[in-house]
């Protein structure tokens, strides 16, 4: 099965994400994206294909924990808004938890998601 990247950025860091996935178009287009419901739209916005699964606040942060925990996922980028209040914060805490606990590459701002896009390209 091959791996996905997760894709999510809250709402105050989605204009943000789109043009930092325009940047790195080139080292993205041969990944398995996947991303919460209404990153995806964004997503598409950047013309690269991904697999949007819920809503955040729906489930769609739990839906992602679960396929870390699945070992389906080998990096998450999270464009996290830390001056925002998100009701859905337990699913995110999960969502990081479990990267930590499956080893899983987390990058929760556009300076380490390029470290972690440029790693990936290494490897």
């Amino acid at each position: 099965m091959k791996k996905k990247i997760a894709i999510i950025a809250h709402d105050g860091k989605k204009a943000e994400m789109v043009g930092f996935l325009k940047d790195h178009k080139e080292s993205l287009e041969g990944e398995d994206l996947t991303s919460t419901g209404t990153t995806g739209k964004f997503i598409e916005q950047s013309g690269l294909e991904v697999d949007a699964k819920l809503s955040g606040p729906l489930g769609g942060d739990a839906q992602i924990a679960a396929m870390v925990a699945e070992k389906q996922i080998k990096a998450v980028i999270f464009f996290r808004d830390p001056m925002g209040k998100h009701p859905h914060e337990p699913d995110v805490q999960m969502l990081m938890r479990l990267c930590d606990l499956h080893n899983v590459a987390l990058a929760t701002n556009p300076a380490t998601a390029k470290l972690l896009i440029k790693g990936m390209n290494n490897e």
